[in-house]
């Protein structure tokens, strides 16, 4: 399972696609997906913060057909307030912590115990309860670089006319482990605004405006050999997918050596996580006594399905060293989880 989480978080930063973590939640009825998107909410707002970022190094655009290679990557770093979450009781009807604990670890938490759930359901029967247990896990960032979600990214940029440049990221689509297999893409378009401002252009000083939009799309199998003993399908499968937008003004002081460059913008994003298939649940059946009568199966079909969006505002800061065609930059970006962006470049024209 740590292998699959962290290839999530590697790859494309996502960690959701964990069949036993989420495969087991699905003993909390119709508590699942509530109890589902505390647990992963933070680790989405930081993959939305860590693509909307490391688009640029510099404000000035390439000439006609000029080009660069940029391999690079984003990390944003969870808040404190990220790490856990509030379980409140009286948001949820049929589940408790074994334990009484309020305050639960999310999946960006430091904190990698697993939290025991008891489940009561009422049957159609008066008296009669459905019952079990399961674990949810906890978080994985202590196997994360620096306690931050990683976005790494591969970018070519070609040059326009009217000094425009089209900006390219993708990663076709890779299996891991046989259970998971994802994709990446993303477009952006900067443009110079300088030439417009007259002997403005002829200074080391460049504006710009760009725009940016990136989508990802992560598939997860969930099969018997990963769930709880009292959880199977033939069919399981985690799907989630994430889109993110990007505005940003650009400014630079391109100099021969360093290039000091800045932005400011507007961030935004929506993803859904979604659990299909079929499951079947098997619970014991209690009275009010907590005396055993039977067990009892339930089967569900495609249990969870959870959107989530975010935005806000950005503002960067960062310098890139110029030795000849080759770039070394690195910036930082204050916004709703902040993100440190490095990365190398091989630019030319």
């Amino acid at each position: 399972m740590k292998k699959s989480i962290l290839f999530c978080f590697i790859f494309f930063g996502l960690n959701s696609m964990t069949s036993q973590g989420i495969g087991n939640l699905l003993l909390a009825g119709e508590d699942a997906s509530l109890l589902t998107e505390n647990y992963l909410n933070p680790a989405v707002s930081g993959l939305m913060s860590g693509m909307n970022s490391g688009w640029y190094s510099t404000a000035k655009t390439h000439k006609k057909l000029g080009f660069d290679i940029t391999l690079g990557t984003s990390m944003s770093f969870t808040p404190s307030s990220g790490q856990t979450f509030n379980f409140n009781s009286d948001q949820y009807s049929y589940i408790s912590v074994a334990n009484g604990s309020s305050e639960l670890p999310t999946v960006l938490s430091d904190n990698d115990s697993e939290t025991i759930f008891d489940v009561s359901i009422p049957t159609t029967l008066a008296g009669e309860f459905k019952v079990g247990s399961f674990t949810m896990p906890g978080g994985v960032a202590n196997d994360l670089p620096i306690n931050a979600v990683p976005t790494p990214f591969v970018q070519f940029g070609l040059g326009l006319p009217t000094k425009t440049d089209l900006k390219l990221r993708y990663v076709p689509n890779i299996n891991y482990d046989s259970n998971v297999k994802g994709s990446s893409i993303g477009i952006g378009v900067q443009h110079d605004l300088t030439q417009y401002f007259g002997l403005v252009s002829k200074l080391p000083f460049s504006i710009a405006i760009m725009g940016a939009y990136s989508k990802s799309n992560v598939e997860y199998n969930i099969n018997d050999t990963n769930l709880s003993s009292r959880i199977s399908t033939a069919n399981g499968l985690a799907r989630f997918e994430l889109d993110t937008w990007t505005l940003q003004t650009l400014g630079s002081l391109d100099l021969r050596i360093v290039t000091f460059y800045g932005g400011i913008g507007f961030n935004s994003g929506t993803s859904k996580f979604d659990v299909n298939g079929e499951y079947v649940l098997t619970y014991d059946v209690q009275d009010s006594n907590q005396n055993f009568i039977r067990t009892e199966n339930e089967i569900i079909s495609d249990p969870i399905s959870l959107g989530f969006s975010s935005s806000g505002t950005r503002a960067t800061v960062g310098a890139r060293l110029n030795l000849l065609f080759f770039k070394i930059f690195a910036d930082y970006t204050i916004q709703e989880y902040n993100t440190a962006s490095a990365g190398i470049a091989f630019s030319f024209r």
